[in-house]
């Protein structure tokens, strides 16, 4: 080893155990209730500008000692009261301290707005934030479902235990630009890119703070901070110690419009903290919670525009409903008599001597019209047996006066369901972090892993089409080729030659059309092996349980072991640079893809992906009403250009507490892991990552052996196939095509935003709170996903099946594309199937703006009345050919009203949410999501005997279930009775 720097080693040793051994200052004291007198127990107590602090005895009364000579300033904190500073000036100093209860709004000091402490008042962006008294007196059946609550901010719930946080607009069920942190730590799940609610966050006992900031936040936290952040911190286990528990239990699924029956739902959490001789502390945490989820069971048709039986009040015969699995294989008969394989088995059913279906498929008897396989009730496929597990555990050591070395474990497992794509069971999941951090007052060093483990999950679709597979004795296709036969053969049985059909007046040629396939539906689900969930349930979970066992392509199951590593690092110059603030710091990420080739393309071994980044920020107070900031940014990952984000911002205050706000600033967000390297087959389609990589692996491109263009937008297939099956002749048909050729590529790149903000936060009369916010925001490389078809084309084989289209050898095959399946590249290099959906950037600016307001006000008596409105609006930007996905409501309104202390045992809080309809588009589902209102409430009383708190509570307690997303469960009404016990309450 280099001898100098054994020597610094040494050197810090000795000076690290000089140190501990020489305590300078020591100070002791009582800690009261100023108006009763009462000690005050669990109070934090601590030591400004170190990392040190005490807390309070069953007495109120505290010591520590500090390795500095006074003067020092202690900071007194307890939830509730008024904080003071006091300065201690002499060793051995006693005091007494008093302290009074809070009555004023907008004290609360925030970090996450600059990543420095300042009043919430003179933020210089749009901040929310919930303290322990917010979190534990909130309305809603969780502190998590209680951010709702908030103003900016919209909530998508794919399960009773998943929600989904957004802010401004383009909201989704997994929302790739919002981020979480949690303790410092991101808790997407590095697969998908998104954070997983509270899954494996701290439960109600363990949350000291919430902060959200909606809207761009890349000039300090960087990629994906796009449409906010929000920051949950635990409690330190040096200022929160002692045990505390919780136990809750209720019912769901209540009331007349329950669409399940009413279940029982159970939580239980518990807490034990303990610090030891002020130098180290430690905290354990376990939750664990389960319950019968909500239930998806719409059945909205994503193809009810197809319909062709919607004039007479008929069933679509190729319906895809959403809580419906199964029906997403479907086809055209208007398809069949281009298919050779129909025409055997056509020409196989004889109806009498020179007569079969392939006669009446010939004369043009079936239909324009989509077939789909009768599904079954997404409750016999998905598993809604909602459960989770948390542990959460912390190791704290201080070093010194000055550093504190920690260890933080976060580790969720469970059963939960979520809406992508598709609806995924995930069952048996699980997602563990690991944090290590170096703290001081003015820096930090943290280091983390998520990992993440797919468990039992599975692709509810999928499992249906395996299922249907089984059933139908080789593949869902002979099932839709045999209900085309069986289709006919009922003309037949009634009487009607080959042609006549056609020939009948409209009206009845429906009539006759519906009862055919109503027939064929008939005949083909008593042909094929029955499997219906409650009269053959034996057999039902018998092949359930068979066809569950195996992952894509040849199960419904997916294997994902991806992990995330992360490093951070941030510097405060405070005690150096003492004109203005200054700060800088980085991070490093490393994402390690482990999918075994079924989410991406690793079957030879895990896919790494690199990013790193560094900012700085200033701020000054320029007068004593203008203090002005900025920031920037640097960030790089390995498949894309570096981004540069600036951040300006200006706080203007008159008369001490009206604060005019305003900033300009830049986001980007990255293409997800999916975004860049995703090969996932949907059944009708493969999902591929924007990367070139990609287009060349699938020849997305393609040309045949003579050069012509092969490949086509979806948008002009779609067009194509109506053409044809309405029954205009190939050549024009083929004129409704588009072709896509290499001159299209256009690989993904990171998606920007500019954002304007201008706000006002005043706290009026000392008793009014008003926070005010505009912005407005363009996006440029707005990331969108488009669709390529690519078609067969004609080899000498194929010729003699396509003479009505005059084709030649080497011609692009038409027929090839007349039904969509997923683009596959086969082990021999070869490609079946036709349909990608890849990744992609639009080329114009999307434009989008919003505002909202938030009012409290103080009553006599702790009485607090308050609300918020927003409004949030999608300008421009998207053509028919592109899915907006703003998804999100106009205009939406929270009111509040509650008093945690109406005598000193009893209190309550009440919450009215209302939002109005809104239009969903996403690659899951398109269509509306009805308006909607629901009333949150519960009601407190204070057990001083055991130090508990019993809690009665109903959500939604107006009885209309909701949905919050298309495809999404519907929420119905819940009730609850909790008891919380904390061995320090006061």
């Amino acid at each position: 080893m280099n001898r100098n720097v054994t020597k610094w080693i040494l050197s810090a040793f000795l000076t690290l155990i000089w140190s501990f051994s020489f305590a300078q200052t020591t100070v002791s004291g009582k800690v009261i209730d100023a108006e009763t007198g009462e000690p005050l127990i669990g109070t934090q107590i601590l030591v400004k500008g170190t990392v040190l602090g005490t807390i309070s005895d069953v007495n109120g009364d505290f010591a520590l000692s500090v390795q500095s000579d006074p003067p020092i300033t202690l900071v007194i904190t307890y939830v509730g009261y008024e904080r003071q500073e006091i300065e201690v000036t002499a060793s051995g100093q006693s005091l007494d301290i008093q302290l009074a209860e809070s009555t004023l709004l907008g004290q609360e000091v925030v970090v996450s707005a600059s990543r420095v402490e300042e009043n919430i008042l003179q933020s210089p962006v749009s901040i929310e934030k919930m303290d322990i008294l917010a979190v534990q007196n909130t309305s809603a059946p969780s502190y998590y479902e209680g951010i709702a609550n908030l103003k900016g901010v919209d909530v998508a719930s794919s399960s009773i235990n998943f929600q989904i946080i957004n802010s401004r607009g383009f909201g989704s069920t997994g929302n790739t630009r919002f981020v979480q942190l949690i303790d410092g730590m991101d808790t997407q799940a590095p697969a998908l890119n998104f954070p997983i609610g509270n899954l494996n966050g701290p439960s109600v006992l363990d949350v000291e703070s919430v902060e959200l900031i909606p809207g761009a936040s890349s000039a300090l936290y960087g990629p994906n901070a796009f449409n906010g952040i929000l920051l949950i911190n635990s409690k330190n286990p040096f200022e929160y110690q002692g045990l505390s528990a919780f136990v809750k239990t209720g019912v769901n699924h209540v009331g007349d419009n329950a669409d399940q029956d009413p279940a029982l739902m159970n939580t239980f959490s518990a807490r034990y903290a303990k610090a030891i001789n002020n130098k180290f502390a430690f905290k354990f945490n376990i939750t664990y919670s389960t319950a019968d989820d909500w239930h998806g069971t719409s059945d909205f048709d994503r193809n009810a525009a197809n319909n062709p039986f919607a004039s007479i009040g008929g069933t679509n015969p190729g319906s895809d409903r959403l809580h419906f699995h199964g029906d997403e294989a479907a086809i055209n008969l208007a398809i069949f008599p281009f298919s050779s394989t129909f025409g055997a088995l056509a020409r196989s059913r004889n109806f009498g001597p020179g007569l079969s279906a392939n006669n009446y498929a010939e004369a043009g008897d079936l239909p324009n019209h989509v077939v789909s396989v009768t599904p079954w009730e997404e409750k016999y496929l998905a598993d809604y047996g909602a459960e989770n597990l948390k542990f959460n555990t912390g190791l704290f050591y201080r070093l010194n006066d000055d550093l504190e070395l920690s260890y933080l474990y976060n580790g969720g497992f469970g059963t939960s369901i979520y809406t992508g794509a598709q609806r995924y069971s995930l069952t048996n999941f699980s997602i563990q972090q690991h944090r290590l951090q170096l703290r001081a007052d003015n820096f930090f060093v943290r280091t983390y892993a998520t990992i993440e483990n797919s468990g039992d999950s599975y692709i509810t679709e999928f499992l249906a089409l395996k299922m249907n597979d089984n059933r139908s004795g080789g593949g869902v296709s002979t099932y839709l080729a045999t209900y085309g036969v069986n289709y006919l053969e009922y003309l037949n049985n009634e009487g009607y030659q080959p042609g006549e059909v056609q020939t009948l007046p409209a009206d009845q040629q429906l009539l006759v059309q519906q009862a055919a396939h109503q027939y064929a539906r008939g005949l083909n689900d008593n042909q094929f092996f029955p499997l219906d969930p409650i009269e053959q349930a034996e057999d039902f979970q018998r092949v359930k349980n068979e066809e569950l066992d195996g992952t894509i392509p040849f199960g419904p199951k997916f294997s994902d072991a991806t992990k995330m590593y992360q490093t951070d690092v941030q510097y405060d110059f405070k005690n150096q640079i003492d004109f203005m603030e200054f700060q800088m710091g980085g991070s490093y990420r490393i994402f390690d893809l482990r999918s075994d080739g079924t989410i991406f393309p690793d079957q030879d071994g895990g896919i790494q992906i690199n990013e790193y980044g560094a900012y700085m920020q200033a701020g000054k107070r320029v007068s004593d009403n203008l203090k002005l900031s900025g920031s920037v940014r640097f960030d790089k990952n390995e498949n894309f250009d570096g981004q540069v984000n600036p951040r300006i911002s200006a706080v203007y205050t008159v008369a001490d507490n009206h604060n005019f706000r305003a900033s300009v600033q830049t986001g980007f967000r990255n293409p997800t892991t999916q975004g860049q390297y995703i090969d996932l087959n949907t059944i009708s389609t493969r999902l591929l990552g924007g990367l070139q990589e990609n287009y060349d692996r699938y020849d997305l491109a393609r040309t045949s052996s003579t050069g012509e263009v092969l490949a086509f937008t979806g948008g002009s297939v779609n067009a194509f196939r109506n053409s044809i099956f309405s029954g205009n002749g190939f050549d024009n048909a083929i004129q409704e095509l588009e072709t896509f050729t290499t001159g299209d590529i256009k690989p993904v790149v990171p998606e920007e935003v500019r954002s304007v903000e201008v706000g006002y936060k005043s706290l009026i009369s000392n008793k009014l709170l008003v926070d005010a916010v505009y912005y407005h925001n363009t996006y440029t490389s707005f990331i969108t996903q488009i669709r390529i078809v690519v078609a067969g084309e004609h080899t000498s084989e194929s010729l003699p099946s396509a003479q009505a289209t005059g084709a030649q050898e080497g011609d692009a095959n038409y027929l090839t594309i007349l039904n969509g399946s997923a683009l596959t590249l086969n082990s021999d290099g070869s490609f079946t199937g036709n349909t990608a959906q890849i990744y992609s950037n639009l080329d114009d600016e999307v434009t989008s703006q919003g505002a909202a307001i938030g009012l409290t006000y103080n009553l006599p008596r702790g009485y607090t009345i308050g609300g918020n409105y927003n409004w949030n609006r999608l300008e421009g930007g998207f053509t028919e050919n592109n899915l907006t996905e703003f998804n999100t409501p106009e205009h939406k309104y929270n009111i509040k009203f509650g008093n945690r202390k109406v005598t000193d045992k009893f209190g309550f809080n009440v919450t009215y949410r209302w939002q109005e309809a809104f239009r969903w588009e996403s690659s899951f589902a398109i269509g509306d999501i009805p308006s909607y209102s629901t009333l949150d409430a519960q009601v407190s009383y204070k057990l001083d005997e055991f130090k508990s708190v019993l809690k009665l509570g109903g959500s939604n307690i107006m009885g209309d279930p909701y949905n919050q997303s298309l495809g999404g469960p519907n929420i119905g009404t819940m009730y609850y009775l909790s008891l919380t016990f904390d061995e320090l309450m006061n």
